[in-house]
């Protein structure tokens, strides 16, 4: 039975190949059903691939294949916690390495224009904590990097 509640994110034409990848890419992730057209409609054929059910780390999606009229930003986001830098470096390595783009403070995004935060616990919870100076020396070591170092968040922590 799907589920109550899904993501559906929108897709020029190529749901399947983006599903594909967030499953082979992150654990808890999977494709779980493929639904082709049962006949023509303006922009496609029958059997074109039409909607994409799929989990991305636990998350409930559908990818919707409707055209090029509508695009992603960064009003929508993953945010993917990392607990070290091997998997930090990982995901943001998958996700520009695949034709994606490097953004700013663990910001990226992927080859289909999806959004996506690399946030190492410590940054996340450094930036949230009770030590104000060290949440402000935390923030700002963020905001002079791409991708997340998580030994230069460390040490300016400890200041």
């Amino acid at each position: 039975m799907a589920p109550k509640n899904s993501i559906c994110l929108w897709f020029e034409h190529d749901a399947e190949q983006a599903a594909n990848f967030y499953a082979s890419t992150f654990p808890d992730s999977r494709v779980t059903a493929v639904h082709k057209a049962p006949g023509d409609y303006p922009s496609g054929k029958a059997g074109d691939v039409i909607t994409v059910e799929f989990t991305v780390m636990g998350i409930p999606c559908i990818g919707l294949n409707g055209g090029p009229m509508f695009k992603h930003s960064e009003a929508f986001s993953f945010q993917v916690a990392t607990d070290d830098q091997e998997e930090t470096d990982r995901y943001w390595n998958a996700i520009v390495g695949n034709g994606g783009e490097a953004s700013v403070c663990g910001w990226c995004k992927d080859k289909w224009g999806l959004s996506w935060q690399i946030s190492p616990r410590v940054l996340t919870q450094a930036v949230a904590g009770n030590d104000r100076a060290a949440a402000k020396r935390a923030w700002d070591a963020m905001m002079e990097m791409g991708k997340i170092d998580i030994a230069a968040i460390e040490k300016a922590i400890r200041g």
